[in-house]
């Protein structure tokens, strides 16, 4: 995702001099096509990722469009009073890039693993949430916060997510992506967010094969919630199962939740993804997914608990 990311922004900023890409003394390798290409619209603040962001909104306020870029946590919960105070706050065009969402960088242990960063984020007003699902949505995902207004969070993956869409015709902030739809009723939604779009797509393939009706969406906005989606599947389905790389308190299970209680409708919530701990296992993505029963084979497993239930 991160070098369909850069490439998408490069495209956005050559046409667009006002863009800026900040960052935090990483992502070299990555960045270098942007920093050769534009030096001038390029700046490594550092490990200082605080001043980062108040530069981010500094040069905001005079009218450019800035993305600042880091890994983990770095570039949100690091700076958390800053995104509040300097950008959200005054509605600045500041856009915070976070490689590696959710167990992407697993070994490095709880500090790099992004899995409280969609709930606090989402809790800021005027913030817009968005968690591509691959490459594809990731490249929607960019070239639609450049051209919009406020403050918005990207959070991507790192490298080496399966591309799900062939393309994307009709990519709109706060509009889910539906992927299938089986008619009827009697069927559970399959809701995910984020790079983890990989293995709920295969678990679905799985289960569709084994007879079971299953619809799935990619929420790659959480923030706003598409709340057609979820007051359909409401009413259409016995359950909608949410999947997030993510704490299943206030992310995209939390959003769903609050919608469905205010709407009503039958359907019964399932949220599956870190359930309300820190990661104390250290692992690479793979093995984490497993660890915490996130993965294909748990998608699996519960969504026929479900039926046979």
């Amino acid at each position: 995702m991160r070098d369909t990311f850069v490439r998408t922004l490069l495209e956005e900023a050559k046409r667009n001099k006002d863009i800026e890409l900040l960052t935090g003394d990483l992502g070299f390798g990555v960045l270098k096509p942007f920093y050769e290409a534009l030096p001038d619209q390029f700046t490594n603040v550092g490990i200082a990722e605080q001043n980062m962001t108040t530069m981010a909104a500094g040069m905001a306020l005079e009218g450019k469009i800035v993305f600042t870029y880091s890994i983990g946590n770095f570039p949100t919960l690091r700076c958390l009073e800053q995104i509040r105070n300097d950008c959200a706050y005054h509605n600045a065009n500041v856009k915070i890039v976070c490689v590696g969402g959710g167990f992407v960088y697993g070994s490095l242990g709880m500090s790099h693993q992004a899995t409280e960063d969609i709930a606090i984020l989402r809790a800021l007003p005027d913030v817009v949430v968005e968690c591509p699902g691959d490459l594809v949505e990731a490249e929607e995902a960019t070239k639609a916060i450049s051209n919009m207004p406020g403050t918005c969070y990207l959070r991507l993956g790192r490298g080496g997510e399966k591309r799900v869409h062939d393309k994307i015709d009709d990519f709109r902030i706060g509009k889910a992506l539906r992927i299938r739809e089986i008619e009827g009723k009697g069927k559970v939604a399959v809701i995910s967010t984020g790079a983890i779009l990989d293995d709920t797509t295969e678990a679905c393939d799985e289960l569709v094969k084994q007879g079971y009706g299953i619809s799935q969406y990619s929420f790659h906005t959480i923030k706003p919630i598409d709340k057609e989606v979820v007051k359909e599947c409401s009413d259409t389905c016995d359950y909608i199962v949410t999947v997030e790389e993510h704490n299943i308190l206030g992310g995209l299970g939390g959003a769903v939740a609050e919608v469905m209680a205010e709407y009503g409708g039958k359907a019964k919530l399932v949220r599956m993804g870190v359930n309300d701990v820190y990661c104390v296992k250290v692992g690479n993505q793979r093995y984490l997914r497993e660890q915490y029963a996130m993965d294909k084979n748990a998608i699996i497993k519960k969504i026929i608990a479900l039926f046979q239930g």
